[in-house]
Parts: C-alpha cells; sequence; structure tokens
C-alpha cells in the first residue's frame, strides 16, 4: 500500500481501512511478533551463543534491530530480513529478463538485480535443437537469436566473480517470449515454488512468475515451437502466423492488470489468487480498463479479507 494512490472517495476510504485492518488482524500472531523497527529488542538466550547476522548489533549485552523486518532465525543464526529488499538470487531460480546487450559469446540481460546477468551462447539451445560445440559461425548469428530488448525466461546457474549471475537456457522451456506482457512487481510478492511455469487453459495464456519480479503474461506457445519459431524469426510469411486473437489479447490484459492490481495491495502473488481476482473482475462485468479504477482495488482488499477470514474459519473448525 505504500505506493497505492488512489482517488478515493470517502465511502471507499472507509472500505478499504476496514478491510485493511482486518486483513492485518487476520494474520498470524507468530508472523507480527517477529516483526521488528529500528532499535527494537530482539529476544534471545544469551546461553545459546547466537550468532548476530545481517539487521542486527549488540548494544549493552542486548541484540538490537537495525533494519525493519521480520526476524530469522536459522539454528544459532539471528538475522532480520526486510520485506522490500531487492532480488536476492538463489541458484536454480527461475527468472525473466531482458537483453540489453550483445557481446562476444554472450548476452547481457537487465534482470532487476544490482548487476546484470549474462547468458553464454554455450548456454542455451541453438534454433536448431543439435547438441554440438559452438562456432565462429553460431557467435556470427547471435542477432538471429535474441537482439536487444528481447525478452528472455533463464534459470540462475550460479554467480560469476565479479558477482554477476550466470544463466542457463538448455531446456525447451526457456528461451524468448513473445506475444504478452512485461509486469514488473517487488520481488519479495514472489515466493519460490516448485513450478513458476503456468499454463491457464481457459484462457490459452501463459503466466511465468519469475523470482526475480518480472512476471510474463502471454499467449501460449507450446513447448518445443519456441527455437523454431526462434529459427523461422526471419521468414516473411511468419507475421501471420503470429498473430494473436483478439479474445487471448483481451485475457492477457486481464490477467495482466489482475497482477498490477494485487501487488499494488501488496498481496503475495499465486496463480491461484491472479486467476480468483480475474475472473471476479469478469464475473462483476468490470471492463479490462477499469479494474485499475479506485472501486476495484477495494473490492479486491475485501474479498481476499473475506477469503483469508473463511480459511481461518475452516482451520479453526477443523481442530
Amino acid at each position: 500500500m505504500k505506493g497505492l494512490h488512489l482517488s478515493l472517495n470517502q465511502t471507499q476510504r472507509v472500505r478499504l481501512d476496514a478491510a485493511l485492518q482486518e486483513l492485518q488482524s487476520l494474520a498470524p500472531a507468530a508472523a507480527s511478533a517477529a516483526a521488528v523497527t529500528v532499535a527494537d529488542t530482539i529476544p534471545v538466550n544469551q546461553e545459546d551463543n547466537i550468532l548476530k547476522g545481517h539487521g542486527t548489533v549488540d548494544q549493552d549485552g542486548e541484540v538490537v534491530a537495525t533494519l525493519c523486518g521480520v526476524v530469522e532465525r536459522v539454528n544459532k543464526l539471528v538475522y532480520v530480513r526486510t520485506l522490500q529488499a531487492r532480488y536476492k538470487p538463489e541458484v536454480g531460480d527461475i527468472i525473466v529478463g531482458r537483453v540489453i546487450e550483445i557481446a562476444p559469446k554472450r548476452w547481457r540481460l537487465e534482470i532487476n538485480f544490482s548487476q546484470d546477468a549474462v547468458l553464454m551462447l554455450s548456454s542455451m539451445n541453438l534454433p536448431d535443437g543439435i547438441q554440438r560445440r559452438r562456432t565462429a559461425v553460431d557467435e556470427l548469428n547471435m542477432r538471429g537469436i535474441f537482439v536487444e530488448n528481447d525478452v528472455i525466461c533463464a534459470e540462475v546457474r550460479g554467480f560469476q566473480h565479479d558477482g554477476s549471475l550466470h544463466l542457463q537456457a538448455r531446456s525447451e522451456k526457456y528461451g524468448k517470449l513473445e506475444r504478452g506482457q512485461l509486469l514488473t512487481v517487488p520481488p519479495y510478492l514472489v515466493k519460490r515454488k516448485k513450478q513458476h511455469f503456468h499454463h491457464l487453459m481457459q484462457y490459452n495464456v501463459d503466466l511465468i512468475l519469475g523470482c526475480n519480479g518480472f512476471i510474463w503474461v502471454g499467449e501460449h506457445v507450446v513447448v518445443g515451437e519456441k527455437t523454431k519459431t526462434t529459427g523461422d524469426q526471419q521468414k516473411p510469411g511468419t507475421e501471420a502466423e503470429n498473430f494473436t486473437p483478439l479474445e487471448t489479447r483481451k485475457h492477457i490484459c486481464r490477467l495482466a492488470n489482475a497482477v498490477r492490481v494485487l501487488s499494488a495491495l501488496g498481496f503475495t502473488l499465486t496463480v491461484e489468487l491472479i486467476i480468483e481476482t480475474a475472473e471476479a473482475s469478469a464475473s462483476s462485468n468490470v471492463e479490462i480498463n477499469d479494474m485499475l479504477g479506485a472501486e476495484f482495488y477495494v473490492q479486491t482488499a475485501e474479498r481476499e479479507a473475506k477469503r483469508r477470514a473463511d480459511l481461518l474459519r475452516k482451520k479453526n473448525g477443523a481442530r
């Protein structure tokens, strides 16, 4: 809600404040107890010989927080994890990035990190799909694969000596993304899960939740066709084949606006919540452009508060 600026009337403001207060009251007690601000004392047992990590300092024999966030404990290590931190990559993360430079045998990508990422020519599948040693001809044809401003999906392979990321795109599910929208959200709203690629069959849309806060919503592409289209992108007859139907474009815009609304409200982004928000707008006959209006923001907050209250009620009833 920090960066949310809406022209709310008095009734909408009261409804939004009530929904946000209910959401805050529904937060787990353990989570609220672990939240700290600057100069808060973190309760620890000094006999355990704890290790003071990031966001903590020893002051008069007590552990004091130097950041606003949540206290995390890993064995004897105690540190503060900031809620609105920059993207901190880990090996195996699924990320979405944009090509900003083509260098010898590599592409440089902007991935919402403090440094650019590097995708080596040897770390991706060639358009012909044949596994072979890269030659000078392949290096000359790099612009036939990716050019500046292309959007790419890849996986974090490791870190280089200068701290930049080394990516790989050897699987057929990775590669160039076309016919869709690239959205930027705070990275902490995207949690690491086993599955970040989602095919929404009812919309014929692909949704990729990048761990780096870049989210892709685009027309569904069958796995295996990406390398085929990359190799054929310069052929004259492919423009008609790349046409996206109007209905699919509407679904893409509706899902993208659902992501924008949820991100502005600070809700953790999951595929279930995104679909639910998009379907709620369609069932309420809300036009795609009206989804970014103040009324739909209020309705989304109220709907999420009701959903969490129902889940808590079911959980307590099952005990």
